[in-house]
C-alpha cells in the first residue's frame, strides 16, 4: 500500500464524525508494532515521531522518519507519518525543508509554551512555509500537563493541572493562524501511566462547536476506553497515544530480560517488546470501535 496522507485521513475521520488514532514512535521496533497492531484491526493510523525523539536520536530527523514512512508503505492498512510537538525554530524549518523527501505529511507546531500572541506569531510564521511544502499543520492552545521536565521519566507528576483551552479563543487561534488542526486543554495530560483521567466533555462539544477545524486530544494513553469514546463523540478527531505503547515495551523488555539473564542478542528482548506495542494498538483500535476510525477508511490516502 502507498504512504497515506494525515490530511486524507483526518478528512475521513471527519467526515464520518469518527477519529484518528496517531501513536508516537521512539525506535523502529516501535513503528513495527504500530503497523501490526492496526494491521490486526485493519485500521489507518498516523506514526509520529516528536522533538524528543529526535533529540534522542542524536538530533537526526532523517533517520527514523525515514524508515517510519517505509514501515508505513509496506503496510496493509493506509499510514501516515506525522511530526509531533515540535518547538525549536531551527529544527522545525529543517522539518519542513525535508519533509516531502522524507515521506512526512504533517507538523505539529508547538508554541503553546509561549504567552497567547507569541503563540500566535511563531504558529502563523510556520504555517505559511508549512504549507507551501503541502503539509497539514497542528498546533496546541491551553496548558495540557506532562510535558514539563521529569514527567515522561516519571520525576515529577504528570498529573499538573493544565489551564483549559476557552472555546472563543480557540476559534480566534485558529483563524489567526491558518492552522488544520487544534490540540487543546479540556483535562488531558501527557505521560499518564494511569487510565483515570477524567475530561472536559462538555467543553469537548463547546470548542467543536465554536473551532471550525478538526481537535486533537493528546495525553490519550491516561483516557479510559469509555472516555475516549465520549470525547469522539463529542467532536475528538485525532487521538494521541505516546505513554501507554512505551508502558507495553518496557515491561515486555523486563520480563524478557528477567526469563533470560545470560543472553546476548539483543533481538529476542527487543521481538518482545515490539510484540507489546502491536498488542497495545490492537486493543485500544478494537476497544474503543465503532467511533473511532475502521474499516470504513480503511483505503482513504
Amino acid at each position: 500500500m502507498t504512504l497515506a496522507s494525515t490530511a486524507a485521513l483526518v478528512a475521513a475521520a471527519t467526515s464520518r464524525q469518527t477519529a484518528l488514532f496517531a501513536f508516537n514512535v521512539i525506535t523502529i521496533e516501535h513503528a513495527e508494532g504500530i503497523a501490526e497492531g492496526a494491521e490486526r484491526t485493519g485500521d489507518a493510523v498516523l506514526l509520529q515521531v516528536s522533538e524528543n525523539t529526535v533529540a534522542f536520536h542524536g538530533g537526526r530527523i532523517a533517520p527514523l522518519v525515514s524508515a517510519c514512512a517505509r514501515v508505513a508503505e509496506a503496510s496493509a492498512v493506509p499510514i501516515a507519518v506525522h511530526l509531533d510537538h515540535f518547538q525549536d525554530p531551527g529544527l522545525l524549518g529543517e522539518a519542513i525543508d525535508t519533509a516531502t523527501r522524507l515521506g512526512v505529511s504533517s507538523v505539529m507546531i508547538d508554541a503553546a509554551h509561549l504567552p497567547y500572541r507569541d503563540n500566535v506569531e511563531r504558529t502563523r510564521s510556520f504555517v505559511r512555509s508549512a504549507h507551501q511544502a503541502g503539509l497539514w499543520v497542528e498546533a496546541e492552545l491551553g496548558a495540557i500537563g506532562g510535558k514539563e521536565p521529569g514527567a515522561q521519566s516519571g520525576t515529577v507528576s504528570a498529573h499538573t493541572a493544565g489551564v483549559r483551552t476557552d472555546p472563543a479563543e480557540a476559534a480566534v487561534f485558529a483563524e489567526q493562524t491558518g492552522v488544520d488542526g487544534l490540540a487543546v486543554a479540556v483535562g488531558n495530560s501527557h505521560a499518564m501511566t494511569t487510565r483515570d483521567t477524567r475530561l472536559d466533555i462538555d467543553l469537548i462539544r463547546q470548542l467543536a462547536a465554536h473551532v471550525p477545524i478538526p481537535l486533537v486530544l493528546h495525553g490519550s494513553s491516561g483516557v479510559s476506553d469509555d472516555q475516549l469514546r465520549a470525547a469522539v463523540a463529542a467532536g475528538m478527531r485525532k487521538i494521541n497515544v505516546g505513554t501507554a505503547l512505551n508502558v507495553g515495551y518496557t515491561a515486555a523488555l523486563r520480563q524478557a530480560l528477567s526469563a533470560d539473564t545470560s543472553g546476548v542478542d539483543p533481538r529476542p528482548y527487543l521481538s518482545a517488546g515490539r510484540q507489546a506495542v502491536a498488542d497495545t494498538v490492537a486493543a485500544l483500535c478494537a476497544n474503543t470501535a465503532p467511533q473511532l476510525l475502521g474499516a470504513g477508511e480503511r483505503d482513504a490516502r
